[in-house]
């Protein structure tokens, strides 16, 4: 009796068991000491939440709409009449109508698409998505399921409505061929015995349905789908690129936005669109943005500018120079000047703004050769440089008209690649074999506005998946760097200007910190009102480690109420990200 009841058991048990194993409950993993300093800032149990709330993509998509090409109003209708069109398979690129908490709510398809209901915000539309969605995950008889496991920046992407690409494939069933039904779950890095993290497993396993499989115990909970497989297994460890897995049923199902309206609308995450807005940019002004690649705020700050000032935008990388300006030709935007510079070394040398800075004009950079310069003449400051591409000499002379004796050398070889250049003809983005402007800094005092989007620990963004790379030190340096990018914007700015800090981390020390030091540093610096004020107070107090070797301060309760802290567990449902606006008194001399 006790083994038929034993029996019967049995496959009751192993079902829970599967119905446990196959789901999405990410729990995030985080250095102890950084997890007690978080703690120590929000609270044992909001950090929890906000830990918790970081492992899941936001439910909707916010979209800006670029209306100097369009309209909101005309925007909203369009989207929803391809979601009308395609409702039937699949809304907008995997939207379904209809779809929501599970699928158990339907709701009319209006309500899909949306205008965002905070004051000053007029041109932001929400996309609705919906989960997470309990999925089935069927096998064949007397077959295990067969299954992919994908690495965890992979399967972030894959959460946001991204395929499951080849480079992102670790191991895959054996017998796996093209058209199989596969379950995707995903490798999350582990604790190595180095005392680092390692995710241990080799591209190319196979995986065979059983408990010694790879990561059996860790991949838990840790099932974000199931899609169709594009090629065989040989396939997907043989090719370099292209798309591995056609994902079918999703954990969250979010819209793609992949060439829908392109130039008409831009997909943006809420608090970046309201951080261009506490700028407050105004048309004709002089407005740096300094870690500007993509190049979102970008274009959102010429947009508020209908298109009329100036602004450089900076970037290390040549590669986000060139997205800067792909995206502003996208956009039919022209205000935007583009360099390749490092942020740390955007204000000029003292004896090169003494050189160069003679002809009295604050808006021109030290650049490189330009791409859109005429062939044979290079336009510096008012200047011309002549040459011709077979000058038998080393070096040519720059003359300015207002000074004779100004002079300035650029080398042949320079001239003949600007020349080269030139006879190549504009590429895609309209810069000559792909180049862009390098620059060498800007005038102290000489932006009416300055945006700085620091690179940060971006412990804001979701879904993550881990965070145990994070340590107490590296959070530090990454404040120590950002502060060195802050006194640089100060110096940059005019008195009576505008500087915006922004970071997507949670990190305080990334942000209420600097707005500390920001306050003690530069007494003429103040923190002004935010419109739109959507977020959240600022962090109050301070934090002081058990072994009294570091101390952070961070806000007082009135500076608090003057910044804007997004929280990714509150009902905005964003990103966690952080805004602070500083007005720009009478600098001392």
């Amino acid at each position: 009796m006790d083994s038929s009841a034993s029996a019967s058991a049995s496959p009751t048990a192993a079902a829970a068991a599967d119905a446990d194993r196959y789901t999405y409950s990410p729990r995030l993993q985080w250095q102890p000491e950084v997890e007690e300093y978080f703690a120590a800032a929000y609270g044992r149990d909001r950090f929890a939440r906000i830990s918790e709330a970081l492992a899941h993509p936001s439910c909707y998509s916010c979209i800006r709409v670029n209306t100097l090409k369009s309209s909101t109003d005309a925007v909203m209708h369009k989207l929803m009449n391809l979601v009308d069109q395609n409702g039937l398979c699949g809304g907008i690129n995997g939207l379904e109508i209809g779809q929501q908490n599970g699928g158990e709510q339907a709701h009319e398809g209006n309500s899909v698409v949306h205008k965002c209901p905070y004051s000053g915000l007029d041109n932001v539309l929400f996309v609705q998505g919906s989960g997470p969605h309990a999925l089935h995950y069927d096998s064949q008889p007397d077959q295990s399921i067969k299954e992919v496991i994908v690495s965890r920046k992979c399967a972030e992407s894959v959460l946001r409505g991204a395929q499951v690409y080849i480079p992102g494939v670790l191991a895959c069933s054996s017998h796996v061929e093209k058209g199989d039904k596969v379950a995707v779950s995903v490798a999350i890095e582990q604790p190595a015995e180095d005392g680092g993290w390692t995710v241990g497993i080799t591209r190319g396993t196979v995986l065979q349905g059983l408990q010694s499989d790879a990561h059996h115990e860790e991949r838990k909970g840790l099932y974000i789908g199931q899609g169709i497989t594009a090629m065989s297994r040989s396939g997907i460890f043989r090719v370099p690129h292209g798309v591995a897995v056609e994902m079918t049923e999703r954990v969250y199902k979010l819209p793609s936005f992949n060439d829908v309206l392109e130039g008409e609308i831009f997909l943006q995450n809420l608090p970046s669109v309201v951080a261009a807005r506490v700028l407050d940019p105004q048309p004709g002004e002089r407005i740096l943005d300094m870690c500007a690649a993509p190049g979102g705020k970008t274009t959102a700050i010429a947009i508020l500018m209908k298109d009329q000032g100036e602004i450089i935008a900076l970037d290390r990388s040549h590669n986000k120079v060139m997205d800067i300006l792909k995206l502003a030709a996208e956009m039919d935007l022209n205000c935007i000047k583009a360099y390749k510079l490092d942020a740390l070394k955007s204000v000029r040398k003292t004896n090169e703004a003494k050189y160069i800075g003679e002809a009295g004009s604050r808006t021109d950079a030290i650049v490189t050769l330009a791409e859109d310069s005429e062939p044979c003449i290079n336009k510096v400051d008012a200047g011309t440089t002549n040459a011709s591409e077979d000058s038998s000499t080393t070096s040519v002379v720059q003359t300015d008209n207002k000074k004779t004796d100004d002079k300035r050398y650029v080398s042949k070889a320079d001239l003949r690649k600007n020349l080269r250049r030139m006879r190549n003809g504009p590429g895609r983005n309209n810069c000559s074999g792909g180049r862009v402007e390098n620059s060498k800094g800007f005038l102290p005092n000489s932006f009416d506005r300055v945006l700085l989007d620091a690179p940060c620990s971006a412990l804001g963004l979701r879904p993550r998946l881990f965070a145990g790379e994070e340590t107490l030190e590296s959070l530090r340096n990454h404040a120590t760097y950002q502060r060195r990018m802050f006194d640089q914007a100060v110096k940059l700015v005019r008195p009576g200007g505008v500087i915006v800090y922004s970071t997507c981390t949670i990190n305080p020390g990334e942000n209420e910190a600097l707005v500390r030091y920001a306050l003690y540093k530069y007494k003429f610096l103040s923190l002004g009102s935010q419109h739109p004020k959507v977020g959240g107070p600022g962090i109050v107090g301070s934090f002081e480690l058990s072994t009294k070797k570091y101390t952070e301060e961070w806000l007082t309760k009135h500076e608090s109420q003057l910044v804007q802290r997004f929280d990714p567990s509150s009902t905005l449902d964003t990103i966690g990200f952080f805004i602070a606006k500083f007005d720009v008194g009478q600098k001392d001399d």
